[in-house]
């Protein structure tokens, strides 16, 4: 595996041989809260990975085995006064968010622990979620610092559980368990501690790493547009330059000269 210099001390980042990238939100000590500068190392972390060609999938975790991440670092709100203050940091939110959730490769947020505030709003912008047994999501606002969610972030969630329990989970500021938020469709997969999450999300990473990436990048960004609806970004429906990336591509014909000739396919995203 190579380490790489991250944008700060705070996320660590590395790459592996069979091209999965793990982005560790590393601040153990705060429950791994989130600083605006581990927000731009994020943005910054995924125009690296845009850029390079090898990465095939992406698992983001938090360091230790106690939380994910337990949101934004509240301190970073004190001098929150005037309307360009708040919209200003949602729009920066979207951008973060946006950013991991545009990743042309398949990603997983694999969470131990704490999973909340903007802790819960990246594993949502994530593709899929594998939780531990004591994992705990939540958005506790409502009960906490009084603010509220972006439209993006409102989407994101609504898309993943239906908007009748975003609700529920805001409204109350409740915390969910892992079981339930497996059940109600937020958690993907949960198994038994923070070891075996790191576990099941490098295998499962390992699996996605070995499948055609453009029939990934396709599926992730016609997902993408329809859940943004017609005036989102990117927002061509039709899909038609999607389809022809795949049709069209190296990896196709090598699909099929593979599943006729009875071998493996050895695809290369081009």
């Amino acid at each position: 595996m190579t380490l790489e210099a991250a944008p700060t001390d705070e996320l660590l980042y590395a790459v592996d041989e069979a091209g999965i990238a793990r982005i560790t939100l590393n601040r153990p000590q705060a429950r791994n809260a989130l600083t605006f500068a581990m927000y731009e190392g994020l943005v910054a972390l995924c125009r690296r990975i845009e850029a390079d060609r090898s990465v095939k999938a992406v698992i983001v975790s938090g360091a230790g085995d106690k939380a994910f991440a337990a949101g934004t670092d509240i301190g970073q709100f004190r001098d929150f006064r005037t309307a360009e203050a708040a919209l200003g940091y949602e729009r920066f939110m979207d951008t973060v968010l946006g950013s991991l959730e545009r990743l042309r490769v398949p990603t997983i947020a694999a969470v131990a622990g704490a999973c909340t505030g903007g802790g819960m709003a990246i594993a949502a912008a994530c593709d899929l979620r594998i939780a531990s047994a004591d994992a705990r999501f939540g958005i506790p606002i409502a009960r906490t610092l009084g603010n509220c969610l972006s439209q993006s972030t409102l989407r994101r969630l609504s898309g993943l559980i239906g908007a009748p329990r975003v609700k529920d989970i805001l409204f109350t500021a409740r915390l969910v368990g892992a079981e339930e938020a497996r059940a109600i469709g937020f958690a993907n997969e949960v198994v038994g501690d923070a070891e075996a999450v790191r576990a099941r999300a490098s295998e499962l990473a390992t699996l996605l790493a070995s499948h055609a990436p453009l029939t990934l990048q396709a599926t992730k960004e016609g997902l993408r547009r329809l859940s943004e609806g017609p005036t989102g970004e990117g927002s061509d429906q039709s899909g038609d330059d999607l389809i022809v990336l795949c049709y069209t591509s190296e990896d196709f014909r090598e699909g099929m000269d593979a599943f006729l000739s009875k071998r493996p396919p050895a695809f290369k995203g081009r």
